[in-house]
Protein backbone atom coordinates (compact mmCIF):
# COMPACT_ATOMS: atom_id res chain seq x y z
CA UNK A 1 0.00 0.00 0.00
CA UNK A 2 1.32 3.16 -1.06
CA UNK A 3 0.86 6.23 1.51
CA UNK A 4 2.91 8.67 -0.46
CA UNK A 5 0.83 12.07 -0.70
CA UNK A 6 0.47 13.18 -4.28
CA UNK A 7 1.79 17.08 -4.86
CA UNK A 8 -1.30 18.87 -6.31
CA UNK A 9 -0.01 22.59 -6.15
CA UNK A 10 -2.78 24.85 -5.12
CA UNK A 11 -5.11 22.06 -6.54
CA UNK A 12 -7.72 22.23 -3.45
CA UNK A 13 -11.16 23.43 -2.87
CA UNK A 14 -12.47 24.53 -0.09
CA UNK A 15 -15.36 23.28 2.31
CA UNK A 16 -17.41 25.38 5.27
CA UNK A 17 -20.49 27.06 6.53
CA UNK A 18 -19.18 30.86 7.23
CA UNK A 19 -17.58 30.12 10.21
CA UNK A 20 -15.19 27.69 9.96
CA UNK A 21 -13.42 26.40 6.57
CA UNK A 22 -10.91 23.67 5.54
CA UNK A 23 -8.88 23.00 2.08
CA UNK A 24 -9.32 19.36 0.02
CA UNK A 25 -6.73 18.14 -2.19
CA UNK A 26 -8.17 15.62 -4.60
CA UNK A 27 -6.97 12.87 -3.37
CA UNK A 28 -9.51 13.74 -0.44
CA UNK A 29 -6.99 14.86 2.11
CA UNK A 30 -7.84 17.56 4.53
CA UNK A 31 -4.63 19.61 3.87
CA UNK A 32 -5.72 22.64 5.90
CA UNK A 33 -8.30 23.49 8.55
CA UNK A 34 -7.99 26.25 11.24
CA UNK A 35 -10.30 25.50 13.80
CA UNK A 36 -12.39 26.77 14.95
CA UNK A 37 -12.77 29.80 13.89
CA UNK A 38 -10.69 30.89 10.20
CA UNK A 39 -8.23 33.08 11.90
CA UNK A 40 -7.59 30.30 14.57
CA UNK A 41 -4.57 27.21 15.03
CA UNK A 42 -4.90 25.24 12.29
CA UNK A 43 -5.66 21.76 13.10
CA UNK A 44 -4.62 20.36 10.08
CA UNK A 45 -1.54 21.83 8.89
CA UNK A 46 0.09 20.06 6.36
CA UNK A 47 -0.14 22.52 3.56
CA UNK A 48 2.43 24.32 5.27
CA UNK A 49 4.15 21.29 6.87
CA UNK A 50 6.72 21.37 3.86
CA UNK A 51 8.10 17.31 3.66
CA UNK A 52 6.84 16.58 7.13
CA UNK A 53 3.91 14.01 7.36
CA UNK A 54 1.22 15.59 9.79
CA UNK A 55 -1.49 18.12 10.18
CA UNK A 56 -4.17 16.55 7.81
CA UNK A 57 -6.65 13.41 7.79
CA UNK A 58 -6.91 11.36 4.78
CA UNK A 59 -8.66 7.81 3.48
CA UNK A 60 -5.35 5.67 1.55
CA UNK A 61 -7.04 3.28 -1.33
CA UNK A 62 -4.76 0.12 -1.70
CA UNK A 63 -3.38 0.14 -4.73
CA UNK A 64 -5.03 4.10 -5.73
CA UNK A 65 -4.71 4.30 -9.63
CA UNK A 66 -7.54 6.89 -10.71
CA UNK A 67 -8.89 9.56 -8.61
CA UNK A 68 -11.90 12.60 -9.64
CA UNK A 69 -12.79 15.40 -7.60
CA UNK A 70 -15.29 17.92 -7.54
CA UNK A 71 -17.68 20.09 -6.30
CA UNK A 72 -21.23 19.29 -6.25
CA UNK A 73 -23.32 20.68 -8.10
CA UNK A 74 -23.71 24.66 -6.90
CA UNK A 75 -22.80 23.69 -3.42
CA UNK A 76 -20.03 23.95 -1.38
CA UNK A 77 -20.15 20.06 -1.15
CA UNK A 78 -16.90 18.21 -2.36
CA UNK A 79 -17.64 14.43 -3.74
CA UNK A 80 -14.23 12.55 -4.31
CA UNK A 81 -13.71 8.87 -5.72
CA UNK A 82 -11.08 6.77 -5.55
CA UNK A 83 -10.26 3.90 -7.89
CA UNK A 84 -7.68 1.30 -7.71
CA UNK A 85 -6.93 -1.16 -10.93
CA UNK A 86 -8.54 -4.20 -10.14
CA UNK A 87 -12.16 -2.14 -10.01
CA UNK A 88 -12.50 -1.31 -6.83
CA UNK A 89 -13.71 2.10 -6.05
CA UNK A 90 -14.80 4.50 -2.85
CA UNK A 91 -16.29 7.92 -2.80
CA UNK A 92 -15.44 10.55 0.16
CA UNK A 93 -17.98 13.43 0.52
CA UNK A 94 -16.86 16.39 2.81
CA UNK A 95 -18.64 19.54 4.23
CA UNK A 96 -19.43 21.96 6.83
CA UNK A 97 -22.96 21.46 7.30
CA UNK A 98 -24.95 25.19 6.92
CA UNK A 99 -28.88 25.32 6.84
CA UNK A 100 -31.88 27.05 8.67
CA UNK A 101 -32.95 25.16 11.52
CA UNK A 102 -35.00 26.75 14.78
CA UNK A 103 -35.44 30.17 12.13
CA UNK A 104 -31.53 30.28 12.69
CA UNK A 105 -28.77 29.38 10.59
CA UNK A 106 -27.01 26.22 11.85
CA UNK A 107 -23.09 26.26 10.97
CA UNK A 108 -21.35 24.67 13.88
CA UNK A 109 -17.47 24.71 13.90
CA UNK A 110 -17.50 20.82 12.32
CA UNK A 111 -16.53 19.21 9.35
CA UNK A 112 -18.00 16.05 7.64
CA UNK A 113 -17.04 13.24 5.89
CA UNK A 114 -18.80 10.27 5.02
CA UNK A 115 -16.92 7.08 2.99
CA UNK A 116 -19.09 4.73 0.67
CA UNK A 117 -17.60 1.88 -0.87
CA UNK A 118 -19.06 2.80 -4.56
CA UNK A 119 -17.74 -0.40 -6.36
CA UNK A 120 -15.73 -3.86 -5.28
CA UNK A 121 -14.10 -4.30 -2.17
CA UNK A 122 -11.82 -1.17 -1.80
CA UNK A 123 -8.84 -1.70 0.65
CA UNK A 124 -8.48 1.43 2.78
CA UNK A 125 -6.83 3.51 5.84
CA UNK A 126 -8.42 6.01 7.53
CA UNK A 127 -5.53 8.29 8.87
CA UNK A 128 -6.00 11.24 11.65
CA UNK A 129 -3.11 13.25 11.97
CA UNK A 130 -3.52 16.80 13.92
CA UNK A 131 -1.21 19.65 14.71
CA UNK A 132 -1.53 22.73 17.53
CA UNK A 133 -0.10 25.37 18.35
CA UNK A 134 1.02 25.94 14.63
CA UNK A 135 2.62 22.77 13.58
CA UNK A 136 3.32 20.99 16.95
CA UNK A 137 1.83 17.09 16.01
CA UNK A 138 -0.77 16.02 18.49
CA UNK A 139 0.88 13.36 20.58
CA UNK A 140 -2.11 13.17 23.29
CA UNK A 141 -5.15 11.60 22.58
CA UNK A 142 -8.10 9.34 24.19
CA UNK A 143 -10.69 6.68 22.80
CA UNK A 144 -14.32 6.49 23.91
CA UNK A 145 -17.04 4.37 23.12
CA UNK A 146 -17.60 5.99 19.37
CA UNK A 147 -14.78 9.18 19.25
CA UNK A 148 -11.03 9.79 20.14
CA UNK A 149 -10.56 12.96 21.82
CA UNK A 150 -7.09 14.86 20.71
CA UNK A 151 -5.89 17.22 23.73
CA UNK A 152 -2.76 19.26 24.25
CA UNK A 153 -3.22 21.97 26.11
CA UNK A 154 -6.26 23.78 25.85
CA UNK A 155 -6.10 22.35 22.10
CA UNK A 156 -8.87 20.08 22.05
CA UNK A 157 -10.46 18.06 18.81
CA UNK A 158 -13.13 15.54 18.59
CA UNK A 159 -13.56 12.80 16.14
CA UNK A 160 -16.72 11.08 16.41
CA UNK A 161 -17.27 8.20 14.27
CA UNK A 162 -18.80 4.87 13.03
CA UNK A 163 -15.77 3.58 11.60
CA UNK A 164 -13.48 0.99 13.67
CA UNK A 165 -11.51 3.14 16.36
CA UNK A 166 -8.54 0.51 16.55
CA UNK A 167 -8.32 0.73 12.70
CA UNK A 168 -8.36 4.43 13.13
CA UNK A 169 -5.54 4.56 16.03
CA UNK A 170 -3.45 2.28 14.10
CA UNK A 171 -3.70 3.00 10.85
CA UNK A 172 -4.42 -0.55 9.61
CA UNK A 173 -5.79 -1.00 6.28
CA UNK A 174 -9.43 -2.68 6.57
CA UNK A 175 -11.58 -3.85 3.57
CA UNK A 176 -14.57 -0.94 3.24
CA UNK A 177 -17.90 -3.03 3.69
CA UNK A 178 -20.54 -0.03 4.50
CA UNK A 179 -20.64 3.47 4.36
CA UNK A 180 -18.50 5.11 7.45
CA UNK A 181 -18.96 8.59 8.90
CA UNK A 182 -16.70 11.09 10.49
CA UNK A 183 -17.12 13.61 12.08
CA UNK A 184 -14.30 16.32 13.23
CA UNK A 185 -15.15 19.18 15.88
CA UNK A 186 -15.16 20.24 19.14
CA UNK A 187 -15.10 18.46 22.40
CA UNK A 188 -18.49 17.51 22.55
CA UNK A 189 -20.79 14.30 23.16
CA UNK A 190 -22.64 13.37 20.04
CA UNK A 191 -27.04 12.53 19.75
CA UNK A 192 -28.45 10.34 17.55
CA UNK A 193 -27.53 7.85 14.68
CA UNK A 194 -24.74 9.34 13.22
CA UNK A 195 -25.40 7.69 9.89
CA UNK A 196 -28.92 9.22 10.09
CA UNK A 197 -27.08 12.69 11.15
CA UNK A 198 -24.73 12.78 8.81
CA UNK A 199 -26.85 12.08 5.63
CA UNK A 200 -29.70 14.53 6.90
CA UNK A 201 -26.98 17.56 7.40
CA UNK A 202 -25.75 17.01 4.03
CA UNK A 203 -29.11 16.57 2.14
CA UNK A 204 -30.08 20.07 4.35
CA UNK A 205 -26.80 21.50 3.40
CA UNK A 206 -27.02 20.84 -0.36
CA UNK A 207 -30.76 22.53 0.02
CA UNK A 208 -29.19 25.45 1.55
CA UNK A 209 -26.41 25.85 -1.17
CA UNK A 210 -29.09 25.11 -4.01
CA UNK A 211 -31.25 27.32 -2.74
CA UNK A 212 -28.66 30.19 -2.24
CA UNK A 213 -27.44 29.83 -5.32
CA UNK A 214 -31.44 29.89 -7.28
CA UNK A 215 -31.67 33.11 -6.29
CA UNK A 216 -28.55 34.85 -7.33
CA UNK A 217 -28.94 37.49 -10.40
CA UNK A 218 -26.58 36.03 -13.22
CA UNK A 219 -26.44 37.06 -16.81
CA UNK A 220 -26.29 33.91 -19.35
CA UNK A 221 -22.23 33.81 -19.93
CA UNK A 222 -19.79 32.87 -17.72
CA UNK A 223 -22.49 31.30 -15.04
CA UNK A 224 -20.58 28.50 -13.63
CA UNK A 225 -17.68 30.24 -13.27
CA UNK A 226 -19.24 32.99 -11.52
CA UNK A 227 -21.75 30.65 -9.43
CA UNK A 228 -18.23 28.84 -8.01
CA UNK A 229 -16.75 32.49 -7.26
CA UNK A 230 -20.05 33.93 -5.51
CA UNK A 231 -20.10 30.75 -3.33
CA UNK A 232 -16.66 30.94 -2.67
CA UNK A 233 -16.76 34.63 -1.75
CA UNK A 234 -20.02 33.83 0.41
CA UNK A 235 -17.17 31.03 2.77
CA UNK A 236 -15.12 34.05 3.35
CA UNK A 237 -17.47 35.54 5.25
CA UNK A 238 -17.42 35.05 9.13
CA UNK A 239 -21.30 35.54 9.70
CA UNK A 240 -21.06 36.02 13.65
CA UNK A 241 -19.38 39.20 13.22
CA UNK A 242 -19.75 40.08 9.45
CA UNK A 243 -15.95 39.83 8.87
CA UNK A 244 -14.85 38.83 5.35
CA UNK A 245 -11.24 37.60 5.53
CA UNK A 246 -8.97 38.13 2.27
CA UNK A 247 -7.88 34.57 1.89
CA UNK A 248 -8.12 30.99 4.13
CA UNK A 249 -4.36 30.80 3.90
CA UNK A 250 -1.25 32.13 5.61
CA UNK A 251 2.00 31.84 3.89
CA UNK A 252 1.59 30.48 0.36
CA UNK A 253 4.50 32.19 -0.97
CA UNK A 254 3.48 35.20 -4.26
CA UNK A 255 6.47 33.55 -5.78
CA UNK A 256 9.23 30.55 -5.14
CA UNK A 257 11.66 31.85 -2.93
CA UNK A 258 10.76 34.95 -2.31
CA UNK A 259 10.08 35.64 1.23
CA UNK A 260 6.62 37.54 0.75
CA UNK A 261 4.81 35.14 2.89
CA UNK A 262 1.63 36.74 4.53
CA UNK A 263 -1.14 36.02 7.07
CA UNK A 264 -4.11 36.90 4.90
CA UNK A 265 -6.95 35.07 7.74
CA UNK A 266 -7.98 38.50 8.24
CA UNK A 267 -10.53 41.81 7.53
CA UNK A 268 -8.81 43.92 5.05
CA UNK A 269 -11.91 46.42 4.52
CA UNK A 270 -10.79 47.22 1.13
CA UNK A 271 -10.77 43.46 -0.17
CA UNK A 272 -14.10 43.46 1.54
CA UNK A 273 -15.46 46.61 -0.24
CA UNK A 274 -14.46 44.71 -3.53
CA UNK A 275 -16.08 41.30 -2.25
CA UNK A 276 -19.13 43.17 -1.15
CA UNK A 277 -19.32 44.69 -4.41
CA UNK A 278 -19.42 41.66 -6.23
CA UNK A 279 -22.00 39.74 -4.31
CA UNK A 280 -24.11 42.66 -4.58
CA UNK A 281 -23.63 42.57 -8.42
CA UNK A 282 -25.20 39.21 -8.76
CA UNK A 283 -28.27 39.82 -5.86
CA UNK A 284 -26.26 38.15 -2.64
CA UNK A 285 -26.74 41.47 -0.68
CA UNK A 286 -26.76 40.33 3.05
CA UNK A 287 -23.02 39.66 2.62
CA UNK A 288 -23.04 43.88 2.27
CA UNK A 289 -25.57 44.26 5.37
CA UNK A 290 -23.48 42.10 7.07
CA UNK A 291 -20.40 43.83 6.88
CA UNK A 292 -22.07 47.33 7.37
CA UNK A 293 -22.47 45.91 10.84
CA UNK A 294 -19.31 44.92 11.06
CA UNK A 295 -17.71 48.33 10.22
CA UNK A 296 -20.32 50.05 12.22
CA UNK A 297 -18.25 49.77 15.60
CA UNK A 298 -14.92 50.48 14.07
CA UNK A 299 -16.40 53.64 12.54
CA UNK A 300 -17.85 54.64 15.84
CA UNK A 301 -14.32 55.17 17.25
CA UNK A 302 -14.05 59.00 16.66
CA UNK A 303 -11.06 59.54 17.87
CA UNK A 304 -9.17 56.45 16.51
CA UNK A 305 -7.41 55.98 12.69
CA UNK A 306 -8.91 53.56 10.64
CA UNK A 307 -7.17 50.61 10.78
CA UNK A 308 -6.37 48.71 6.74
CA UNK A 309 -6.77 44.89 8.51
CA UNK A 310 -9.00 43.57 11.52
CA UNK A 311 -8.96 40.30 12.90
CA UNK A 312 -12.77 38.83 12.01
CA UNK A 313 -13.28 39.32 15.86
CA UNK A 314 -11.89 43.36 15.46
CA UNK A 315 -10.11 43.49 18.78
CA UNK A 316 -7.67 40.74 18.59
CA UNK A 317 -4.08 41.17 18.26
CA UNK A 318 -2.23 40.49 14.38
CA UNK A 319 1.02 41.34 15.88
CA UNK A 320 3.37 39.72 13.42
CA UNK A 321 5.56 36.46 14.82
CA UNK A 322 6.91 33.08 13.09
CA UNK A 323 5.51 29.65 13.52
CA UNK A 324 8.90 27.80 13.28
CA UNK A 325 7.21 24.46 13.47
CA UNK A 326 5.98 24.45 10.26
CA UNK A 327 8.67 24.30 6.59
CA UNK A 328 6.45 26.68 4.58
CA UNK A 329 4.36 25.45 1.05
CA UNK A 330 6.73 23.07 -0.87
CA UNK A 331 9.39 24.27 2.20
CA UNK A 332 9.29 27.48 0.96
CA UNK A 333 8.80 29.81 4.45
CA UNK A 334 8.88 31.49 6.47
CA UNK A 335 4.98 31.09 7.58
CA UNK A 336 3.69 34.27 9.58
CA UNK A 337 1.08 34.57 11.81
CA UNK A 338 -0.40 37.93 11.98
CA UNK A 339 -0.15 40.53 9.75
CA UNK A 340 1.89 44.03 10.74
CA UNK A 341 0.27 45.61 8.08
CA UNK A 342 -2.57 46.55 10.84
CA UNK A 343 -0.03 48.76 12.13
CA UNK A 344 0.12 50.66 8.24
CA UNK A 345 -1.17 53.42 7.69
CA UNK A 346 -3.40 53.09 4.51
CA UNK A 347 -5.90 55.86 3.92
CA UNK A 348 -8.13 54.32 0.98
CA UNK A 349 -10.04 52.15 3.55
CA UNK A 350 -11.57 55.18 4.70
CA UNK A 351 -13.41 55.43 0.92
CA UNK A 352 -13.52 51.42 1.06
CA UNK A 353 -16.52 51.60 4.02
CA UNK A 354 -18.41 54.57 2.54
CA UNK A 355 -18.54 52.89 -0.81
CA UNK A 356 -19.24 49.54 0.62
CA UNK A 357 -22.12 51.70 2.38
CA UNK A 358 -23.13 53.12 -0.97
CA UNK A 359 -25.93 51.05 -1.66
CA UNK A 360 -27.77 51.03 1.27
CA UNK A 361 -28.94 54.47 0.73
CA UNK A 362 -29.73 53.14 -3.25
CA UNK A 363 -31.05 50.03 -3.07
CA UNK A 364 -35.00 49.67 -2.74
CA UNK A 365 -34.21 46.01 -2.28
CA UNK A 366 -32.66 46.22 1.21
CA UNK A 367 -35.32 45.71 3.97
CA UNK A 368 -33.02 48.39 6.29
CA UNK A 369 -31.74 51.00 4.27
CA UNK A 370 -29.80 53.61 4.95
CA UNK A 371 -31.13 57.11 7.10
CA UNK A 372 -29.46 60.13 8.19
CA UNK A 373 -28.38 58.29 11.36
CA UNK A 374 -26.07 56.01 9.24
CA UNK A 375 -25.07 58.89 7.54
CA UNK A 376 -24.05 61.23 10.13
CA UNK A 377 -21.09 58.00 11.33
CA UNK A 378 -19.81 58.07 7.63
CA UNK A 379 -19.88 61.77 8.09
CA UNK A 380 -17.04 61.17 10.79
CA UNK A 381 -15.12 58.58 8.00
CA UNK A 382 -15.42 61.25 5.13
CA UNK A 383 -13.91 64.27 7.52
CA UNK A 384 -11.07 61.82 8.03
CA UNK A 385 -10.48 61.03 4.62
CA UNK A 386 -10.41 65.03 3.88
CA UNK A 387 -7.33 65.13 6.28
CA UNK A 388 -5.10 62.72 5.04
CA UNK A 389 -6.13 62.39 1.02
CA UNK A 390 -3.17 64.07 -0.07
CA UNK A 391 -0.99 62.88 2.46
CA UNK A 392 1.23 60.10 2.08
CA UNK A 393 0.71 56.20 2.90
CA UNK A 394 1.63 52.70 2.62
CA UNK A 395 -0.85 52.63 -0.14
CA UNK A 396 -2.79 49.72 -1.48
CA UNK A 397 -0.13 46.99 -2.20
CA UNK A 398 1.49 47.72 1.42
CA UNK A 399 4.61 49.01 1.18
CA UNK A 400 6.89 48.26 4.27
CA UNK A 401 9.59 50.67 3.54
CA UNK A 402 8.56 53.58 2.44
CA UNK A 403 5.37 55.93 1.97
CA UNK A 404 3.97 58.40 -0.69
CA UNK A 405 1.18 60.39 -1.83
CA UNK A 406 -0.62 57.15 -3.55
CA UNK A 407 -2.58 57.98 -6.59
CA UNK A 408 -5.07 54.96 -5.59
CA UNK A 409 -4.94 56.32 -2.11
CA UNK A 410 -5.99 60.00 -3.15
CA UNK A 411 -8.57 58.41 -5.85
CA UNK A 412 -10.23 55.64 -3.07
CA UNK A 413 -10.61 59.28 -0.22
CA UNK A 414 -11.79 61.33 -2.84
CA UNK A 415 -14.53 58.91 -4.25
CA UNK A 416 -15.68 58.30 -0.01
CA UNK A 417 -16.27 62.47 -0.07
CA UNK A 418 -17.68 62.48 -3.28
CA UNK A 419 -20.58 59.74 -2.38
CA UNK A 420 -21.44 61.41 0.94
CA UNK A 421 -22.20 64.47 -1.31
CA UNK A 422 -24.47 61.71 -3.23
CA UNK A 423 -25.95 60.05 -0.02
CA UNK A 424 -26.77 63.81 1.34
CA UNK A 425 -29.19 64.86 -2.12
CA UNK A 426 -30.56 60.94 -1.98
CA UNK A 427 -31.46 61.98 2.35
CA UNK A 428 -32.55 65.47 1.29
CA UNK A 429 -29.51 67.39 3.11
CA UNK A 430 -29.00 70.26 0.53
CA UNK A 431 -26.51 71.82 3.08
CA UNK A 432 -24.32 68.62 3.51
CA UNK A 433 -24.31 67.40 -0.49
CA UNK A 434 -23.17 71.43 -0.91
CA UNK A 435 -20.39 70.96 2.20
CA UNK A 436 -18.88 67.53 0.77
CA UNK A 437 -18.89 68.99 -3.01
CA UNK A 438 -16.54 71.55 -1.89
CA UNK A 439 -14.49 68.97 -0.24
CA UNK A 440 -14.30 67.11 -3.10
CA UNK A 441 -13.54 69.29 -5.58
CA UNK A 442 -10.35 70.53 -4.94
CA UNK A 443 -8.99 67.26 -3.61
CA UNK A 444 -10.19 65.87 -7.23
CA UNK A 445 -8.40 68.80 -8.93
CA UNK A 446 -5.02 68.11 -7.26
CA UNK A 447 -5.42 64.76 -7.99
CA UNK A 448 -5.92 65.12 -11.36
CA UNK A 449 -2.72 67.49 -11.66
CA UNK A 450 -0.06 65.50 -9.39
CA UNK A 451 -0.95 61.85 -10.17
CA UNK A 452 -0.41 62.70 -14.43
CA UNK A 453 3.41 62.70 -15.20
CA UNK A 454 3.36 64.35 -18.47
CA UNK A 455 6.99 62.74 -19.36
CA UNK A 456 5.56 59.15 -18.86
CA UNK A 457 2.61 60.09 -20.37
CA UNK A 458 0.20 58.40 -17.45
CA UNK A 459 -1.06 58.31 -14.69
CA UNK A 460 1.16 57.22 -12.05
CA UNK A 461 1.83 55.33 -8.96
CA UNK A 462 1.55 58.27 -6.44
CA UNK A 463 2.39 61.79 -7.13
CA UNK A 464 5.63 63.25 -8.88
CA UNK A 465 6.42 59.13 -9.39
CA UNK A 466 7.69 57.81 -12.96
CA UNK A 467 6.09 54.06 -11.36
CA UNK A 468 3.28 52.32 -13.57
CA UNK A 469 0.40 51.18 -10.60
CA UNK A 470 -2.07 48.60 -12.35
CA UNK A 471 -4.46 50.18 -9.26
CA UNK A 472 -4.87 53.77 -11.61
CA UNK A 473 -7.12 51.37 -13.96
CA UNK A 474 -9.60 51.92 -11.46
CA UNK A 475 -9.61 55.43 -11.53
CA UNK A 476 -12.81 55.27 -13.78
CA UNK A 477 -14.58 52.71 -11.84
CA UNK A 478 -14.36 55.37 -8.42
CA UNK A 479 -15.56 58.73 -11.20
CA UNK A 480 -12.26 60.12 -11.12
CA UNK A 481 -11.89 60.33 -14.41
CA UNK A 482 -13.76 59.43 -17.93
CA UNK A 483 -12.57 56.05 -19.69
CA UNK A 484 -12.03 57.99 -22.98
CA UNK A 485 -10.26 60.79 -21.06
CA UNK A 486 -6.81 61.00 -23.13
CA UNK A 487 -5.31 60.78 -20.38
CA UNK A 488 -6.49 57.67 -18.86
CA UNK A 489 -6.01 55.88 -22.80
CA UNK A 490 -2.43 56.77 -22.76
CA UNK A 491 -2.20 55.29 -19.08
CA UNK A 492 -3.88 52.03 -20.32
CA UNK A 493 -0.84 52.02 -23.46
CA UNK A 494 1.83 52.66 -21.19
CA UNK A 495 0.80 49.82 -18.85
CA UNK A 496 -0.09 47.52 -21.64
CA UNK A 497 4.04 47.98 -22.64
CA UNK A 498 5.33 47.62 -19.11
CA UNK A 499 3.29 45.84 -17.35
CA UNK A 500 1.77 43.27 -19.46
CA UNK A 501 3.40 40.04 -19.65
CA UNK A 502 2.21 37.58 -22.46
CA UNK A 503 -1.52 37.57 -21.12
CA UNK A 504 -0.80 38.28 -17.10
CA UNK A 505 -1.00 41.86 -15.67
CA UNK A 506 1.63 42.83 -12.82
CA UNK A 507 0.68 45.00 -10.29
CA UNK A 508 3.99 47.27 -10.83
CA UNK A 509 7.62 46.44 -12.65
CA UNK A 510 9.51 48.43 -10.18
CA UNK A 511 11.89 47.25 -6.75
CA UNK A 512 9.65 47.22 -3.67
CA UNK A 513 10.95 46.30 -0.21
CA UNK A 514 11.57 42.33 -1.10
CA UNK A 515 13.05 43.27 -4.70
CA UNK A 516 12.07 43.31 -8.34
CA UNK A 517 8.39 41.48 -8.69
CA UNK A 518 7.87 38.18 -10.68
CA UNK A 519 4.40 37.17 -10.50
CA UNK A 520 1.22 38.71 -11.57
CA UNK A 521 -1.54 39.73 -9.85
CA UNK A 522 -4.96 38.09 -11.08
CA UNK A 523 -7.57 40.60 -9.96
CA UNK A 524 -5.23 43.13 -12.01
CA UNK A 525 -5.85 41.54 -15.34
CA UNK A 526 -9.46 41.66 -14.37
CA UNK A 527 -8.90 45.21 -14.24
CA UNK A 528 -7.45 45.57 -17.31
CA UNK A 529 -9.83 43.79 -19.05
CA UNK A 530 -12.54 45.92 -17.89
CA UNK A 531 -10.62 49.22 -19.26
CA UNK A 532 -10.87 47.47 -22.54
CA UNK A 533 -14.00 46.31 -22.64
CA UNK A 534 -15.08 50.39 -21.88
CA UNK A 535 -13.06 52.04 -24.60
CA UNK A 536 -14.74 49.12 -26.93
CA UNK A 537 -11.89 46.62 -27.36
CA UNK A 538 -14.64 44.26 -26.37
CA UNK A 539 -13.23 41.50 -28.71
CA UNK A 540 -9.50 41.76 -26.84
CA UNK A 541 -11.55 41.79 -23.66
CA UNK A 542 -13.03 38.63 -24.09
CA UNK A 543 -10.47 36.80 -24.79
CA UNK A 544 -8.40 37.74 -22.57
CA UNK A 545 -11.00 36.74 -19.97
CA UNK A 546 -11.59 33.37 -21.16
CA UNK A 547 -7.81 32.81 -21.07
CA UNK A 548 -8.14 34.11 -17.49
CA UNK A 549 -10.90 31.63 -16.81
CA UNK A 550 -8.29 28.70 -17.71
CA UNK A 551 -5.84 29.39 -14.83
CA UNK A 552 -8.73 28.62 -12.22
CA UNK A 553 -7.61 24.77 -10.54
CA UNK A 554 -10.08 22.01 -10.96
CA UNK A 555 -12.53 23.31 -8.83
CA UNK A 556 -12.99 26.89 -10.14
CA UNK A 557 -10.84 28.54 -7.93
CA UNK A 558 -7.93 31.38 -8.15
CA UNK A 559 -5.46 32.33 -5.82
CA UNK A 560 -3.81 35.87 -5.59
CA UNK A 561 -0.88 35.30 -8.34
CA UNK A 562 0.10 33.61 -11.18
CA UNK A 563 3.46 32.85 -12.59
CA UNK A 564 3.90 34.32 -16.32
CA UNK A 565 6.18 32.16 -17.47
CA UNK A 566 4.30 28.84 -16.41
CA UNK A 567 0.88 29.70 -15.45
CA UNK A 568 1.33 28.41 -11.90
CA UNK A 569 -1.02 29.79 -9.16
CA UNK A 570 0.67 30.82 -6.39
CA UNK A 571 -0.32 33.21 -3.28
CA UNK A 572 -3.14 33.02 -0.65
CA UNK A 573 -5.90 30.49 -1.50
CA UNK A 574 -8.64 31.21 -2.37
CA UNK A 575 -8.12 34.57 -2.88
CA UNK A 576 -11.21 36.91 -2.71
CA UNK A 577 -10.11 39.30 -4.62
CA UNK A 578 -9.30 37.44 -7.72
CA UNK A 579 -12.69 35.96 -6.95
CA UNK A 580 -14.33 39.37 -6.90
CA UNK A 581 -13.07 40.60 -9.81
CA UNK A 582 -14.07 37.52 -11.69
CA UNK A 583 -17.48 37.69 -10.58
CA UNK A 584 -17.17 41.80 -11.66
CA UNK A 585 -15.70 41.93 -14.64
CA UNK A 586 -17.49 38.22 -16.23
CA UNK A 587 -20.88 40.34 -15.15
CA UNK A 588 -20.04 43.29 -17.67
CA UNK A 589 -18.95 41.11 -20.23
CA UNK A 590 -21.95 39.03 -20.23
CA UNK A 591 -24.69 38.93 -22.70
CA UNK A 592 -27.90 39.35 -21.07
CA UNK A 593 -30.87 36.85 -21.42
CA UNK A 594 -32.74 39.12 -24.09
CA UNK A 595 -29.42 39.38 -26.13
CA UNK A 596 -28.82 35.66 -25.97
CA UNK A 597 -32.19 34.78 -27.07
CA UNK A 598 -33.07 37.23 -29.48
CA UNK A 599 -29.35 37.75 -31.20
CA UNK A 600 -27.63 34.50 -30.72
Amino acid sequence: MSTAPIDHGLDLAVIGNCRTAALVDPTARLVWWCFPRFDADPVFSRLLAGDEEKGFSDVVLDGMTHYESEYERNSAIVSTVLSDGRGNAVRITDFAPRFRQFGRMFRPPQLFRVIEPVAGLPRITIRVRPTHSYGKPAQQYSIGSNHIRFYEDRSVMRVTTDAPLAMIENETPFVLTRPMHMVFGSDEGFSGDLATTAHTFAEQTRHYWSDWVRRLYISYDFQEAIIRAAITLKLSNFEETGGIIAAHTTSIPEAPGSGRNWDYRFCWLRDAYFVVKALNRVGATQTMEDFIGYTLSLAANVEGVLKPVYSVVPNLSLDEWIASDLKGYRGDGPVRIGNAAADQIQHDTYGSIILAALPLFFDRRLPRPGGEKLFRLLEDLGEKAAAVALRPDAGIWEYRGRQRIHTHSAAMCWAGINRLASIATRLGLGDRAAYWNSIADPIHQELMAKAWNPEREAFTAAFGSTDLDASVLLLPELGVCEVDDPRFVKTVAAMERELLREKHMMRYAAEDDFGMPVTAFMICRFWLIDAWWAQGRREEARELFIDALAHRNRYGLLSEDVDPRTGALFGNFPQTYSMAGLILTGMKLSRSWEDRYWRS
